[in-house]
């Protein structure tokens, strides 16, 4: 306990020299960045800006490369505000600016249809927009502060998305998520505009979710998070789409930070490369904190199943006039844990999946990337990005005997997919109404799965797969946005996907409208076919044949695909708040189901139903509709609020024809998420002290499960479900409740936070699944996550 007491007497101290020394009584400083036109990307010179503060107004304009600098700015809660001639006013509200790190802020303004002359700025901030204007409906947009901030969101961008309409969590151990009754598996994951694989440690090959993201969200600009009908660009994915983005380190100034949380312990740099040329860079790295308890021999509960992951962030920006702008960014991340039951004590519970068994498991997963941004004329740009990615599975499993001398090796795993990926758009402005873009997506994938397993009649290993190879993916698409006033806009597109070795293809047509009854008001309504490919174990599982050959019955499978109908409304009130209410009902054909008829369906994929048909069809349906309301408070006067609610039904049909639950029909999700920022110190004392408190709670419908047949179970002495009756049981409704209190000191050169998040601070025991004892014939429910506190401390300077 000595360890614990002298790292908390190092940060105590640590604190009180940061302070120690006289810091100026008005602590201010500088905000910088560059103003591009929202359509054709090309820099605004001219742009007037300012910050209004204590009744005065400090500002500035952009030069000829659209950048600008505002010096000695007053920090704390600001607004900022950008006009220019002939486009739509930008307001950003509350943002925070610190003393020890200056605020970037890159913004996009968007030419108007009408004649405008600069005026006083009266328009209202338009939060809920996205930041790819080709989205008209099902899409926000999000700020970091917004996963620092939520309760429960542990910096987490999926965790924090689940309080947003039409998501649900799909377990307290993962941060898989659940959009509009569809499977985790349909949502796609897009990092500086190249599709990537599941970027979350311990996360399987073809899934989206995992217990800890690899996303650093110190590293992450504002972002898009899409519910369904999204536009031509996105593909390969049925459900929603993550968007996002990494911001550009500080082109002239060198800003550090450290954090140190229950996720991991993180380093954080950032500064110009070459100032005259305004190049950066941005770099995190961040180690398993419970990883370093463990060599430091402190034992945190989990016995030997500890852990340990890496993770690297990280963004180069060379802007050039001439040649072009040229990117490099880079995500990856190692994992391993091991479950040890012939390492444990006696008093410890048992294995992973049983007693006498060990489990290893090794993930790896990365992105890497480089794009070019050429500009032709003023309307018109190319960008190509090329990136390589790659995911590795390996998982080994051994049983032993009861005094452990004996360990036989039973089950092993090697599952490695990468993807070389060509993404390469023209974006072409014929006037401010019209905007044309098109593009594709080339990508090669190649896979390489081999697993194999113990068996006792042939004396040695046996495969259950070795497949491996390479196919192509290509998606062109193109969009055409209309924007026929200032009231009225319409995105139109064509999306498709062709994968030459099997013979498949699609053609989706896309759509999207808004109309704006008023300032403060505004209908929409989207259409969109999607489509996914099938899932690599299952397309590319292999059949062992009595000769010992293999057959690979299932590699001419189609696409899943999904026709997405929504049409929503939108009322902005005074002082923040803003009300949204949409329906949708999607149309899914081509499911994958068994040959063989039964209740297995690929829209329950991830819900811990790991059973894979020998040989499959497209012969599945289902359907999802519902309504998603939102009330939300933007930030104001260190108050906000957004409160959720979803109510939905989600349906399909297997090769037995029966119409079902499927595992995600929760039917109804209300998530309430608040908090307030207290200001404790005066304005012209030597350090901005605040203190903030944020709440959530989550009730949903209970989860959907295949109950286990007793019978049946007792007698072959393992657990067997009663498919007949799949999803058909469902447990008690989800309640959880979420308390984070931070404290900010902020002086002129360092920042320092402490925060602690208390997860489900009731202890509600919400079950997770249901397990079968084979030595005392029952069935037992496991429940999710309990109360547990998490802490952190974070550093700028």
């Amino acid at each position: 306990m000595k360890k614990p007491f002298q790292l908390s007497l190092l940060l105590l101290v640590f604190t009180l020299n940061a302070f120690a020394g006289e810091v100026p009584k008005s602590i201010s400083q500088n905000i910088r960045g560059q103003v591009i036109d929202k359509q054709s990307q090309t820099p605004l010179p001219g742009v007037n800006l300012y910050v209004e503060q204590n009744g005065k107004k400090i500002g500035t304009t952009t030069d000829f490369d659209g950048y600008y600098l505002l010096e000695n700015v007053q920090t704390g809660r600001i607004n900022i505000y950008f006009t220019y001639i002939g486009y739509e006013p930008v307001i950003l509200s509350n943002i925070e600016l610190l003393g020890s790190k200056e605020l970037v802020l890159n913004i996009s303004m968007l030419e108007s249809t009408a004649k405008l002359a600069e005026v006083t700025v009266i328009a209202k901030e338009q939060k809920e927009r996205t930041k790819n204007e080709r989205v008209n409906v099902s899409g926000r947009s999000f700020s970091i502060e917004e996963t620092q901030r939520f309760a429960g969101a542990n910096n987490d961008v999926s965790r924090m998305a689940a309080n947003f309409a039409g998501v649900q969590r799909s377990n307290d151990a993962a941060n898989d998520i659940v959009i509009r009754g569809n499977s985790p598996f349909g949502l796609i994951w897009r990092l500086e505009g190249v599709d990537i694989p599941n970027p979350n440690h311990f996360g399987g090959l073809g899934a989206t979710g995992g217990p800890v993201s690899m996303l650093n969200n110190n590293v992450l600009a504002n972002s898009d998070f899409l519910t369904g009908a999204f536009p031509s660009d996105y593909g390969e994915g049925i459900s929603g789409v993550f968007d996002l983005r990494m911001r550009n380190g500080n082109y002239d100034k060198h800003e550090f930070l450290g954090q140190i949380g229950f996720n991991g312990l993180e380093l954080g740099a950032e500064g110009p490369i070459n100032r005259a040329k305004k190049s950066s860079y941005l770099i995190n790295y961040r180690y398993s904190t419970l990883g370093i308890m463990s060599a430091m021999g402190i034992n945190f509960g989990t016995g030997t199943a500890v852990p340990q992951y890496q993770d690297l962030n990280l963004k180069l920006n060379f802007p050039n006039k001439k040649i072009g702008n040229i990117q490099v960014f880079a995500l990856g991340g190692i994992s391993a844990i091991d479950f040890l039951d012939s390492e444990s004590d006696e008093e410890e519970a048992g294995g992973f999946y049983s007693d006498n068994e060990d489990l290893r498991n090794r993930v790896n997963s990365g992105v890497i990337g480089v794009s070019h941004q050429y500009f032709f004329s003023n309307n018109t740009y190319s960008k190509v990005i090329i990136s390589l990615n790659g995911i590795q599975n390996k998982t080994r499993i051994d049983t032993f005997n009861l005094d452990g001398s004996i360990i036989s090796p039973q089950y092993g795993q090697n599952f490695i997919e990468s993807n070389f990926q060509v993404n390469a758009l023209i974006n072409h402005k014929l006037n401010v109404r019209n905007v044309i873009r098109v593009g594709t997506f080339i990508t090669r994938r190649s896979y390489n799965l081999l697993d194999s397993a113990f068996s006792y009649s042939d004396g040695g290993f046996r495969n259950i797969r070795d497949a491996n190879g390479n196919n192509m993916l290509y998606q062109p698409y193109a969009n055409w946005q209309w924007r026929i006033n200032d009231k009225l806009e319409m995105n139109t597109g064509l999306h498709s996907m062709i994968t030459p070795d099997n013979n498949q293809y699609s053609i989706e047509p896309r759509w999207g409208l808004s109309y704006s009854l008023s300032p403060n008001s505004s209908i929409n309504f989207g259409y969109g076919l999607h489509s996914q490919l099938p899932y690599q174990l299952l397309q590319y599982r292999q059949i062992r044949q009595s000769n010992g050959s293999f057959s690979q019955p299932n590699l001419a499978l189609d696409y899943v695909k999904s026709n997405h109908y929504v049409a929503g409304y939108q009322q902005s009130f005074g002082k923040g708040w803003n009300f949204k209410a949409e329906v949708y009902y999607q149309d899914i054909y081509n499911a994958i189901v068994d040959r063989v008829p039964n209740s297995y369906s690929s829209l329950n994929s991830g819900s811990f139903n790991f059973e894979l048909p020998d040989s499959a069809s497209n012969d599945g349906t289902g359907y999802n509709y519902g309504l998603d309301l939102t009330v939300e408070k933007f930030m104001d006067q260190g108050f906000y609020l957004l409160s959720t609610l979803s109510l939905f039904e989600s349906k399909y049909r297997a090769s037995d024809t029966i119409e079902r639950n499927t595992a995600f029909n929760g039917n109804y999700v209300w998530n309430v998420v608040s908090g307030k920022e207290f200001l404790l110190s005066k304005s012209n004392s030597n350090a901005r002290h605040t203190l903030t408190t944020d709440a959530k709670f989550t009730l949903a419908g209970g989860q959907r499960y295949t109950p286990i047949d007793p019978a049946a179970s007792a007698a072959e002495g393992r657990a067997v479900y009663n498919e007949v009756d799949a999803f058909g049981a469902q447990y008690d409704p989800y309640f959880r409740a979420d308390l984070r209190i931070g404290y900010k000191i902020a002086g002129a050169k360092i920042t320092q936070e402490w925060a602690i998040d208390i997860q489900n601070l009731t202890n509600q025991e919400n079950p997770f699944g249901q397990l079968y004892n084979s030595e005392t014939n029952t069935i037992e429910t496991t429940n999710q996550l309990g109360l547990f506190p998490m802490f952190l401390y974070r550093i700028t300077f």
